[in-house]
């Protein structure tokens, strides 16, 4: 049986808002051609796996509360930060330099129909990814996205958040992965809605910068593997 393809689109640096719009637009095509296929035969869908980097800003999930961004208008503006609110899921959290976001458009139908499952999948890239530089990725009870040391209160931290929306199947949004991200952003905000957990990247993990370029490709392969896919 022939693999799922998936199309790795790198976009750079690109406007939060320019990416969500572009994320809404193959997300559409997708939606549209399994709207068509109802009683034809059907036509084939394609799964994106986009990467980019975003400058400053603070998105807000459609479940997340406003009182977790510690600035207001003025505030932001003087820092240069940008605020969107989003469709996704999860709560408040930040992009900018030296982080990595990816977001896959899947046609989960063509993989398995289980948001959970897929969950837990984007997790598993991004542990497999943290291994290949000797960082121990680990899963936290209840809180998606990917820690490190989540079992010891005074030492859990967030490497990698994640929130996700889907359409007939078809997903948008995905993770944002700290490798050389500035953690002073992470003050001005409570991250992701808790409290009581620490912010890591990987760059102060291994002691030293490392190469966005060689992560997406880290990414990218193990992306192939846990989805059982041929990235194009």
């Amino acid at each position: 049986m022939n693999k799922q393809q998936i199309v790795v689109k790198d976009l750079g640096i690109i406007d939060y808002q320019q990416a969500w719009d572009y994320q809404e637009q193959l997300l559409r095509e997708n939606v549209q051609l399994k709207s068509q296929a109802v009683g034809q035969h059907p036509k084939p869908t394609t799964n994106y796996l986009l990467f980019c980097e975003h400058p400053p800003v603070y998105t807000l999930g459609k479940s997340g509360h406003m009182e977790n961004l510690l600035l207001d208008e003025q505030e932001l503006a003087a820092r240069g930060i940008g605020f969107v609110p989003t469709n996704r899921g999860g709560d408040i959290t930040f992009h900018g330099p030296g982080q990595i976001v990816g977001y896959p458009i899947l046609d989960l139908e063509n993989f398995f129909t289980d948001i959970g499952k897929y969950l837990r999948c984007l997790e598993e890239v991004i542990i497999r990814t943290l291994a290949d530089y000797g960082v121990t990725g680990d899963r936290s009870q209840g809180e998606t996205g990917v820690w490190l040391d989540p079992h010891n209160k005074l030492a859990a931290r967030k490497i990698c958040a994640m929130g996700v929306r889907c359409s007939r199947w078809v997903t948008m949004h995905g993770f944002a992965l700290n490798v050389n991200t500035p953690m002073d952003y992470f003050s001005n905000i409570i991250p992701c809605g808790i409290a009581d957990k620490k912010v890591a990247s990987l760059n102060l993990e291994v002691g030293r910068e490392v190469p966005v370029e060689e992560v997406k490709a880290r990414l990218s392969k193990h992306f192939a593997e846990v989805f059982d896919a041929e990235m194009i």
